[in-house]
């Protein structure tokens, strides 16, 4: 009678959470969306435009959601929501413009080393540098150099570099993300003044850069990022605040899947057989530090 008491009390207090985590996948689904829109607007836009109607309009949409839920925009962190805002909004650039010189797989899934660098900031702040997260740490560094290596045209290194780095600026702000979050900071908060500073940056840019008529369809493709983007970043926040964490936070690499498809579909990408092993190193890493290290990024651009 304990072992069938202990069986249902178990079922009882957890069967919930595996079923929120599944909203990641919803979120990984909306990612991958996210970026077949930027990768077709890229056609008559540039990243700057791309990054500015992206952040301007989620600016409106999180300003109405935290009206809506009675948060206050007052914060007694401004300096480390500026300092989110600002490594997010980079690596936001980054990333975007990435998406617009690499095969989508491989610009999503070098982004998603921000994982492995989360823990390496982990570990600087003062977290315990177990066996597993240098194990991680060393299959990630090992899939990176393997899905660079197999072109040595200078576009795509310079791409895959960029990606790369839109990964550790990634893992930079995930580790700020983390902090508000310790101190109390509430999501919306913190995602509203993350669309605020990526507006501001990328509106004085903007004011240095040509612009481009938006028509029909262009129009339809950048509200598409934006809508696409708070979408994902609101079941992504359900997956980790009402699911299992370590759960939610692998099933976020099936972006890496849905893109791969999106990517076979749309543009006919083929990704030789290092490449596909490379992603996997690159997937397999990242879940491992993100489990090693006991955290896991509660929003992501």
């Amino acid at each position: 009678m304990a072992r069938g008491a202990g069986l249902k009390s178990g079922a009882l207090s957890i069967s919930p959470f595996p079923m929120q985590s599944l909203w990641m996948v919803v979120a990984s689904l909306f990612f991958a969306c996210m970026g077949v829109c930027i990768k077709l607007a890229a056609e008559t836009h540039s990243v700057v435009e791309i990054v500015f109607y992206r952040s301007f309009i989620s600016l409106v949409l999180m300003f109405g959601l935290v009206r809506l839920r009675g948060v206050s925009l007052a914060t007694p962190n401004l300096r480390w929501q500026i300092n989110r805002g600002v490594v997010g909004f980079v690596a936001l650039v980054a990333y975007f413009y990435a998406i617009t010189l690499l095969p989508l797989a491989t610009a999503v899934t070098l982004n998603y080393t921000s994982a492995i660098f989360l823990a390496i900031y982990l570990a600087l702040a003062g977290s315990r540098m177990t066996g597993g997260i240098l194990a991680a740490l060393a299959i990630g560094l090992v899939g990176v150099a393997l899905l660079l290596k197999p072109t040595f045209n200078a576009d795509q290194l310079f791409g895959g570099l960029v990606g790369l780095g839109s990964g550790v600026l990634a893992g930079m702000a995930y580790f700020s993300v983390r902090e508000l979050g310790a101190r109390g900071e509430p999501e919306t908060r913190t995602v509203f003044y993350f669309s605020l500073v990526s507006s501001v940056g990328s509106g004085f840019w903007l004011a240095l850069s040509d612009l481009h008529a938006v028509d029909w369809r262009s129009g339809g493709l950048l509200l598409g990022v934006a809508a696409f983007a708070t979408a994902a970043q609101l079941a992504m926040t359900r997956a980790y605040s009402r699911g299992r964490t370590m759960m939610a936070a692998v099933l976020a690499y099936s972006t890496v899947i849905f893109s791969s498809l999106f990517g076979i579909v749309f543009w006919g990408d083929v990704l030789s057989a290092s490449a596909w092993v490379a992603i996997g190193l690159i997937v397999l890493s990242g879940a491992a530090a993100t489990h090693f290290s006991r955290a896991a990024p509660v929003e992501q651009d």
